[in-house]
């Protein structure tokens, strides 16, 4: 595999372009619109200059994964690339949609992966006549730093899709984990539940400080985890527990009520400069 498409110049979309670009693949970036396009390469230019000025890149490994990039509002500008990772917003329709199209659109050979933090697999793959090409790739922001991406297989992933798409794993310089096909996979499965309850404790009056302090020096987290849901997004947060829910119809997974009173007070966190904390 030398080329792939991204589709979606989001934070995720974005991130995973350039992190595809560095490791030498030919990416192109799609998107809705020029404006979204223009906007989505702002992004991914300002995040270059960040991991420049930090010492994370050097300029060289910059310059020649921008060279690598290249952008269009087309998808079937990529109809002759070997792999294509979506990355838009989590919702399954909307998925769905451009998985139709690209299934006309792009060569039978080319792989399918969904960066989907939390729908499933098999829903996304069973609109196309490729479901054995299609997988989850669950990366994690920002996609360009964090090392662990997580593999999703659904009933109908092939075993070469799977072995092909750790072998893009591997090149990306990232640690993988297999995860089955089931809400929320491995990582938000564990994680997201216990943001959730860090929010009913918030409900029921304790102090983020003292949550987030008392699993930085108890349980030696990095990040408390009121910290940490503001820096994913409490729309993210809420999405992805509606999605446990309803997956597992289990009342463990129950959102809490404060956290979509705040959701739809636009408290979303850090990109919306106030969540569980003011920014």
């Amino acid at each position: 595999m030398e080329n792939l498409l991204v589709v979606g110049s989001g934070l995720m979309g974005g991130g995973i372009a350039l992190a595809s670009a560095k490791a030498g693949y030919k990416v192109i970036v799609v998107e809705r619109s020029r404006e979204d396009l223009e906007r989505g390469f702002a992004l991914m230019e300002k995040t270059l200059a960040s991991m420049i000025k930090k010492g994370t890149w050097t300029k060289e490994e910059a310059d020649e994964a921008w060279d690598n990039l290249h952008g269009s509002i087309h998808l079937e500008d990529g109809k002759h690339v070997d792999l294509v990772i979506e990355a838009v917003p989590e919702k399954l329709s909307l998925k769905q949609d451009i998985f139709r199209k690209l299934d006309r659109l792009i060569n039978k050979e080319a792989i399918f992966a969904t960066n989907t933090s939390s729908l499933s697999i098999a829903a996304i793959a069973e609109v196309t006549e490729r479901p054995d090409r299609v997988v989850g790739m669950h990366f994690f922001s920002p996609v360009p730093i964090m090392k662990l991406l997580e593999l999703v297989s659904s009933l109908s992933t092939s075993e070469d899709t799977m072995n092909k798409i750790q072998s893009v794993g591997d090149r990306l310089g990232k640690k993988t984990i297999i995860a089955k096909d089931y809400p929320g996979f491995i990582v938000n499965r564990l994680l997201l539940p216990m943001l959730n309850e860090a929010a009913f404790l918030i409900m029921e009056g304790n102090a983020p400080e003292e949550i987030d302090r008392g699993m930085l020096l108890g349980a030696n987290h990095p990040l408390g985890p009121l910290k940490l849901a503001d820096y994913i997004g409490l729309d993210v947060l809420l999405f992805t527990m509606e999605s446990l829910y309803e997956g597992f119809n289990d009342p463990k997974y129950r959102p809490c009520p404060l956290l979509k009173r705040m959701v739809e007070a636009g408290w979303l966190g850090k990109k919306a400069g106030r969540g569980f904390y003011i920014y």
